[in-house]
């Protein structure tokens, strides 16, 4: 038989099958291929969680104890940042921290690392309160603090507690005054014509509302509650440094001096890192960390109800040892 009559017998559509056939064959493998992709990508996500989580309680359980292997150490907790209750440093995790630091049967001093400009004067005065508390249940363990970049105002009302304050010569150290700050927009709503309307029970319950006019009576007993405020940090630094302290008219003004000035005004009392003070000062130059690390989750939170409380409390006026 001829070509051209086998050509005529071929089946009709045959041509169509075959390539259905090769394409559905072709699909399955990038099918399968994507899904092998997909499970790759799986079991390695997967696996870094696993290693991270061990890392993770290798790191937290670690223990200083079996670090030291039996040797003094240096104890070391860093304070990083705005000193507020959420999104930062709070008094919580220094107070934690502290409290490990001290109670490390291997401890022979703890250094404090300070950099901070300051923040609330509620969390700042709940560490400077644990710290005293701590120096009085562990007379034999000293407590230094380290000055960075800055330690200022809030930074400061922490550092007073110290038994000594070392700083860098060009560090930033000071800033013993309060603060209250916001907005005003009463101007900027009449300008657009829109109208506050803001119903309270008690006259002053709309005190420093920024969309309402500032009466002088409410400005004389913000600057009242502030001074309140101011003479306690007074207090505490006075407390703190004792006879070093050599007072003059602009050291409480809220002015900030070099390291340099701050040793010649009695707010520190030498040059130190974290390093020198471990081997020269306490004579324990191995150091452990115990600041409290947020992990991941904690993190996120923390960020999210500080973002949300930002948005929600932006406007209104808030209080910082700044």
């Amino acid at each position: 038989m001829s070509q051209d009559e086998n050509r005529v017998q071929k089946p009709v559509g045959d041509d169509q099958w075959e390539r259905r056939a090769i394409e559905n064959i072709a699909l399955a493998a990038i099918t399968e291929q994507r899904r092998s992709r997909r499970w790759g990508v799986l079991f390695k996500l997967l696996g870094f969680v696993y290693l991270s989580v061990i890392l993770a309680l290798v790191m937290d359980f670690g223990g200083a104890d079996h670090l030291a292997e039996g040797q003094k150490i240096t104890a070391l907790v860093n304070l990083n940042g705005v000193i507020q209750d959420k999104g930062g440093v709070s008094a919580k995790d220094i107070n934690t921290a502290l409290r490990n630091a001290f109670k490390n049967k291997n401890t022979a001093g703890v250094v404090l690392r300070i950099n901070s400009p300051g923040g609330s004067p509620v969390q700042a005065g709940m560490i400077n309160d644990e710290i005293v508390r701590l120096r009085q249940a562990y007379p034999s363990i000293p407590l230094y603090v380290v000055v960075e970049d800055v330690c200022a105002s809030g930074g400061y009302y922490v550092a007073a507690a110290a038994d000594k304050i070392f700083v860098d010569k060009a560090s930033i150290v000071g800033s013993i005054g309060v603060l209250m700050d916001g907005f005003g927009f009463t101007g900027t709503m009449e300008k657009l014509g829109v109208e506050r309307r803001l119903i309270t029970a008690g006259e002053n319950k709309g005190f420093m509302d920024p969309f309402s006019p500032q009466s002088q009576q409410q400005k004389d007993y913000a600057r009242s509650m502030l001074a309140e405020i101011h003479a306690q940090f007074i207090d505490v630094v006075r407390r703190g440094r004792g006879k070093r302290l050599k007072e003059t008219p602009e050291i409480f003004s809220g002015l900030m001096w070099s390291g340099a000035k701050s040793i010649d005004m009695g707010l520190a009392d030498g040059y130190g890192t974290a390093e020198s003070v471990a081997r020269d000062v306490i004579k324990a130059e191995k150091i452990h960390n115990f600041t409290v690390e947020s992990n991941i989750a904690e993190k996120f939170a923390q960020r999210l109800g500080a973002d949300m409380a930002t948005g929600a409390a932006s406007v209104f006026s808030r209080i910082t040892v700044h």
